[in-house]
Formats: C-alpha cells, sequence, structure tokens
C-alpha cells in the first residue's frame, strides 16, 4: 500500500510540473524553446539529445516556419557548411523521395533537382518538410505547447539578469534555468530587456559598404523601362498612384528606419487534379497593380523567372522583377506591431498576393501570352489544407536584430575581421530585397534595397552574436534574431543556419546547465568539442 501511495504522490508531483490547464502552476524544465521555427525545433531536439527535460512553446500551430511554410527552394551557398542535424533533416528529405510512393504526380527522373547519389534532398514539398519535422520531434518525445502567445509586456519574470519563468496571454507559466528565444520577430528577447534594432544602419555605424540606403545599386528586381508612378501618367500633381511613397529615399549609406519586403512563398501546380483555382480576394482593387500593368505596357515579360520548380510539378514561387510577389514598403511596423496588428498586416500581404495572382489571371491589360501562363497554374490541394492552401508562415525576412557585445557584419562574412568562437557557418549572398519604392528625379517609379553580393565564401558565425549583453539577460540564447547588422543578416537569416544556429544554442544551453553558469561564460572549447562530436560544420577550408 505504501509503494502505491509513492508511485500515486510521484505521478501527481510530475504532472503537476508538466501540466497546467488552470494556468495556475509553473511548468518547470531545463531548457525552454520559445518559437516553432526551423531553428526552435532542432534546438529542442539536440537539447533532448543531451539529456536535458524540454518544452517547445509555440504561438504557431505548425512546425518549422517557412522551412515547412513554402520555402522549399532551400537558398544555403555551399550545402557542405551545413552540419549537424541541419543536415540529418535535409538527409531525411531524401529518403522519403527516394520512395517510389512519394513521386504522386511526377516521376523522380523528370524532376532536375532529384539525384540518387546525392545524400541530402534541398529542395522540397511544404507538407513534406513539415511531417519530417513532426517525426522527429515525435520521435525524441519533446512535449510541444502550441498556440501559445508569449504575454510581451508582463510574461517574463527575471530575478537580476536571470529570466526565471515566461508567461503566455493562455496565462500558461514555463520555468526554465535556460531560454532560447526561436522566434522570426525576436519577442522573447524584446520582452526580456535584451538590446535590439530595426531598419538599417548607415555604413558609417561599422564601417560596411552595403548597408543603408542603396539607391546607385539598386539594379535588381528593379523597373527595366521608365514608369510614371502618377496617377495620370507624366502629371505630379494628379497625386500618387498605390505603392509608391513621395517622400525623400534618403542618402546612399545613411541609415533608416525600413525594412526589407516580406512575402508569401507561394506553392503552385499545374497538376489539374491536384489544383485550386485563383480567386478574387474580397477587397480586391484593380487599381493596387496599375504600376504592374504599365510595367507590362512597356514591354516587360519576366513573371515567371521565379517560379521554381519543386517536386510533384510544384513550385515554390518568390519575387522577381520590378513589381511582383514582394508587398515593399507595406511591413514596416511589423517587428514592434502588436499580435493584433501583425494579424493585419500579415491579411494586407496575403491580399496584396492573392490580389496579384487574380490581376493577372483576369485583368485585360495583362498580356495574352503571360495570362494563358498564368491561368495554368493554381494552388496546390495538398499543401496547407487547414488554411484554404495558402501558406500558414508569411516571409519574416527581417524584424529585430539583437545588438550584443558583438555584432556581425559585411567585414566579418567578407573575412576582413576575424570572427570568434564559431559555432556554425552560413554561405549565402548578402541578400536585401527592396525595402522602398519611390519617385526618382526624372519622375519615374524606382525600387530601392535590393542587394544580392557574394561574401566571397563561406564564413564563420560566432557564438557572442547568439548570446545577449551579460548586463541584460544571462541565461538567453537567440539563434535568429542574431546580433548583426542588416546587410550581414541578409546572408545568415537562410533556414539551414537558423537550423545549425539553433543546434549550437541548445548545445551551449546544456553546458552552461551543467556548470551552472551564465550562457556569456560557456567554455567554447567545450562547447566547440560537442560541437565537432555531433558533426557541426564550423570551418571550412
Amino acid at each position: 500500500m505504501r509503494t502505491v501511495c509513492f508511485i500515486l504522490i510521484g505521478v501527481m508531483l510530475s504532472f503537476s510540473s508538466c501540466k497546467s490547464p488552470s494556468g495556475n502552476e509553473s511548468q518547470n524544465y531545463d531548457l525552454v524553446v520559445y518559437g516553432g521555427t526551423s531553428a526552435g525545433v532542432v534546438a529542442a531536439i539536440q537539447a533532448k539529445r543531451m539529456g536535458r527535460s524540454v518544452v517547445l512553446v509555440c504561438p504557431e500551430k505548425h512546425l518549422g516556419g517557412l522551412t515547412s511554410g513554402g520555402l522549399g527552394w532551400t537558398d544555403s551557398g555551399r550545402k557542405e557548411a551545413v552540419g549537424g542535424i541541419a543536415r540529418e533533416f535535409y538527409q531525411r528529405l531524401k529518403r522519403y523521395y527516394d520512395k517510389p510512393e512519394a513521386w504522386i504526380f511526377q516521376k523522380p527522373e523528370e524532376y532536375s533537382h532529384y539525384r540518387k547519389d546525392d545524400d541530402a534532398m534541398w529542395v522540397f514539398e511544404p507538407h513534406v518538410a513539415e511531417q519530417t519535422f513532426e517525426d522527429m520531434i515525435a520521435e525524441a518525445g519533446i512535449p510541444v505547447h502550441r498556440d501559445q502567445w508569449l504575454d510581451r509586456d508582463q510574461g517574463v519574470k527575471k530575478d537580476g539578469q536571470r529570466i526565471v519563468s515566461i508567461t503566455m496571454l493562455s496565462r500558461e507559466t514555463y520555468k526554465g534555468q535556460v531560454f532560447i528565444d526561436a522566434t522570426y520577430e525576436g519577442d522573447l528577447m524584446a520582452a526580456a530587456g535584451v538590446s535590439y534594432t530595426t531598419g538599417r544602419e548607415a555604413n558609417s555605424v561599422y564601417g560596411e559598404t552595403l548597408n543603408g540606403v542603396q539607391k546607385k545599386r539598386a539594379v535588381y528586381h528593379q523597373f527595366e523601362y521608365p514608369v510614371s508612378p502618377y496617377v495620370v501618367p507624366g502629371d505630379s500633381s494628379s497625386g500618387l498612384v498605390p505603392l509608391v511613397h513621395g517622400g525623400n529615399p534618403g542618402k546612399d549609406g545613411d541609415g533608416d528606419h525600413r525594412i526589407q519586403a516580406y512575402n508569401f512563398r507561394m506553392c503552385l501546380t499545374t497538376v489539374p487534379e491536384n489544383m485550386v483555382s485563383f480567386h478574387k480576394p474580397e477587397n480586391y482593387d484593380p487599381f493596387q497593380y496599375e504600376l504592374l500593368a504599365r510595367y507590362f505596357n512597356k514591354g516587360w515579360r519576366k513573371v515567371f523567372n521565379k517560379f521554381d520548380p519543386a517536386p510533384n510539378w510544384k513550385t515554390d514561387v518568390n519575387n522577381h522583377g520590378g513589381f511582383s510577389s514582394d508587398y515593399i514598403g507595406m511591413n514596416y511596423a511589423y517587428p514592434e506591431a502588436s499580435y493584433e496588428e501583425r494579424k493585419a498586416i500579415i491579411k494586407q500581404h496575403e491580399d496584396y498576393q492573392k490580389g496579384w495572382l487574380w490581376f493577372l489571371a483576369t485583368d485585360p491589360r495583362v498580356p495574352d501570352e503571360i495570362q494563358t501562363e498564368i491561368n495554368k497554374w493554381g494552388f496546390s490541394k495538398d499543401e496547407f489544407i487547414d488554411n484554404s492552401y495558402w501558406p500558414h508562415q508569411i516571409y519574416v525576412r527581417e524584424a529585430r536584430r539583437m545588438v550584443s557585445d558583438f555584432v556581425m557584419t559585411e567585414l566579418h562574412l567578407r573575412g576582413i575581421k576575424s570572427t570568434p568562437m564559431s559555432v556554425g557557418m552560413g554561405s549565402y549572398n548578402m541578400d536585401s530585397h527592396n525595402v522602398q519604392r519611390y519617385v526618382d528625379e526624372d519622375g519615374n517609379v524606382r525600387n530601392e534595397g535590393d542587394i544580392e553580393i557574394n561574401p566571397g565564401g563561406p564564413y564563420q558565425i560566432s557564438y557572442k552574436c547568439i548570446v545577449p549583453k551579460v548586463k541584460e539577460v544571462t541565461n538567453l540564447l537567440v539563434p535568429v534574431c542574431v546580433s548583426s547588422s542588416h546587410i550581414a543578416y541578409g546572408s545568415i537569416r537562410m533556414e539551414p543556419v537558423f537550423m545549425v544556429l539553433g543546434q549550437s544554442a541548445a548545445t551551449a544551453a546544456s553546458l552552461s546547465i551543467d556548470e551552472d553558469i551564465q550562457v556569456q561564460e560557456v567554455d567554447y572549447g567545450k562547447l566547440r568539442g560537442l560541437l565537432l562530436r555531433d558533426k557541426q560544420v564550423l570551418m571550412l577550408e
């Protein structure tokens, strides 16, 4: 009888520490990961592999962020720079596509990015990526608490510089020894009092050349023909058409508050039996696309250049050209916005892109060859089923960026300055999408902000850029909204890199727990040894 009682008491204690339906009891873990992005998933898996109790708390209902949200065309640079659990993920995708039953609408030999001898698959369907994340989490036995939104005003409890607990709007509370902010927005980081920035720094801040306003370098995704931005073409007194601002774009190299454009990475198909036709949004206004109509009239035809092919005759559709799926200038408020305000901004982006598709498919001003081609396409019926076939994650290319004691800059990516304490590598272009659309001195519309400059090869990413200043928080790691300049973040912000940094952050968290030290005090030699043991790539020749 005594044994039974002890067992019952143990079960009750375990339940009280892991379950909190009323929100009155705190849930205790070694590591609390906030954010269901690819970085958050990988961080949780790594913590569990290191023997830690861990919970994944996420506002999202779907795991994987952009990786499962439509960005199937992986921007990675040199693939050999991707190691650890991130590479495991892409290897699992390859094993999935090695199965004949994976190819429902297409033969594998018909798809140019499937090669039998490759060890990993770098282009994939969204639902396959999501299921892979779900499988990895389930196999690790990690509890996932979805639809949990941090109380950004009062939800972070600290004792000095240590976070004690975080509380959600649902009043669920999670205690931990260490916390990881894996969100695209950096909400936990900001609520915990960590220094951060948004927008673009001036070149002078860090001695860069590609930061701030970049009018002279704005040659990509630009208007290739002169297009008037005025309601009555050529008449400035008639006012501006939508999606152009009439203010000063700023001087080259100067900093500003503006943020590179967001969009949704849409998964479209041409397979009739797997297609859902485009439809007109409720608030559709063809005048929103007046610039595109004028651009077509000047001769532009490159609409389909970024319909990148994915398996089973699908695509990952990205922005291309002077007027496309990027909703330029309409996201500046997003990083600091309330949840409701963000929801409205996201809906505006969705309506804009759906309207763009409807305009292409139906407007009489669209050239016949464009309209004929676009009407071969539709939404993929087997993707994002619970969201009317629309991606569940907007592409937050950049929001808040932490400002720590060390900031990754263009100079580190180019190898002009050394990078200490590598915990992973990046290698993609320094890539900023356009930031604003303005009227130039000739009275024509121009885009500004797009930069696509190769840093010169793979580069190391410092442990110091994923930990806050010690005077602010001592038990938080930030593998997504890292301490980086705008232009350096343009390369770091790739999904494989986020996964790599998520794993490294969890490894460091485990070390700090083992030794009861601040995350800033983690011995890099020990950290490096564990990362190499777990097949992270910290340097390439």
